[in-house]
């Protein structure tokens, strides 16, 4: 453990990431305050981990002498049921389970650049696809760190041209910004190029409500259908899963292909049993925890509601505050840099980390605070008293 000296944890959080090759990322500061409260920097869930899910990966333990499902069963059949419900076994070919959202974005990535490249001739006057987000000025960047890292020529948000690879994150983190469903498809429809690639990262769209399947792609088949037929465009829908059952240690990630050659094809260039054992009996499990969700549609909208009270209640009446009022964070623009760095160093201080927006998205007015409970949050608001 380190002594409550700010240098000291701002060096430890530096050597976490490797700056030259990883996208920065929270969730990294607990392990250096020796007086850790809450971590307020990840938007997981407030109420922690499912219980039953938390038991059934820990029994799992006792099986790591042997492989993990090399067909991921019957974690995925689970999974595709609690997407799909009694439809589940229509589309199950369409999904694909990985070590997070992170291992499956650069597959889909991998496999969008070999597809352009087939199809279009080196002499043909574009040497390599573009790739834009968007329409957000930010959003998760791992989307864009997988791009360029396989030599996708990068585009603003702001191009209004078509591109090639479109990725956007919906609702999206860190912004809070959100397109309905007719929005989502005519904002994809605009911007990308036919024989294109898009994924859609809706990994905070469970938030919603329990009516969340509606507003979401994943019950949009005849839409993606359509757009593959007919334009040949491939829509992903990704999502990360360890936001909404808090569980990121154990990293679990799905993708829903346009079709089950799609799949096939992810899994040709996958690594085998990139999903273990222990995470595998996590989503069997945690799928059936419905008590968990409905808990979570129930409280966390008044608790970001006093979370944003709270912080109005510190007297600043410039600052503002962004996001929906489903989700499980608030994205706070300060409007000004040096508050917003104290504001990081006092948390940190505290034992109540959050996220700054400098790091990563270069939003340096801007802090990230996760939603959670009371008495959670009056530990944050009694050290930003001397803001």
């Amino acid at each position: 453990m380190v002594t409550t000296a700010l240098n000291e944890t701002e060096q430890s959080n530096v050597t976490v990431w490797d700056t030259k090759t990883q996208a920065f990322h929270g969730g990294q500061e607990h392990r250096f305050l020796n007086n850790f409260v809450q971590d307020f920097s990840v938007t997981t869930n407030y109420l922690g981990t499912p219980r039953k899910a938390l038991e059934a990966a820990k029994d799992a333990i006792n099986e790591i002498h042997h492989y993990p499902a090399a067909d991921q069963e019957p974690a995925k059949s689970c999974l595709a049921e609690f997407l799909w419900g009694t439809e589940y076994k229509k589309h199950h070919a369409r999904l694909l389970l990985g070590n997070g959202a992170s291992e499956l974005i650069d597959l889909v990535i991998r496999k969008a650049l070999e597809t352009f490249h087939k199809f279009n001739e080196p002499n043909n006057g574009q040497k390599k696809p573009t790739w834009k987000g968007g329409p957000w000025n930010v959003q998760y960047r791992e989307y864009q760190r997988s791009a360029e890292t396989h030599g996708l020529d990068i585009k603003d948000p702001s191009f209004h041209d078509r591109a090639d690879v479109l990725c956007v994150v919906n609702p999206c983190n860190p912004t809070g910004d959100y397109l309905s469903i007719h929005q989502l498809k005519e904002w994809i429809r605009d911007n990308v190029n036919p024989g294109g690639c898009v994924i859609v990262d809706e990994s905070m769209q469970p938030w919603h409500s329990s009516e969340f399947r509606h507003d979401s792609l994943i019950t949009q088949h005849d839409y993606i259908e359509e757009m593959y037929t007919h334009y040949g465009v491939s829509v992903h829908v990704m999502h990360s899963w360890t936001k909404i059952w808090s569980c990121t240690g154990l990293r679990v990630g799905s993708v829903i292909c346009p079709t089950a050659q799609h799949c096939e094809a992810l899994r040709k260039i996958a690594v085998p049993w990139s999903v273990n054992g222990p995470a595998l009996k996590f989503v069997e499990q945690v799928v059936k925890d419905t008590d968990y969700l409905e808990e979570t549609w129930l409280k966390t909208k008044p608790l970001r509601a006093y979370l944003i009270h709270q912080l109005k209640s510190l007297g600043y009446e410039n600052w503002d505050y962004h996001g929906e009022p489903f989700l499980s964070w608030v994205w706070l623009d300060m409007k000004n840099e040096e508050r917003a760095e104290k504001a990081v160093d006092l948390a940190r201080k505290a034992g109540v980390p959050v996220r700054s927006g400098k790091p990563g998205y270069q939003c340096n007015t801007f802090v990230r605070i996760a939603v959670r409970r009371e008495k959670e949050v009056q530990v944050l608001m009694d050290a930003w008293k001397s803001l």
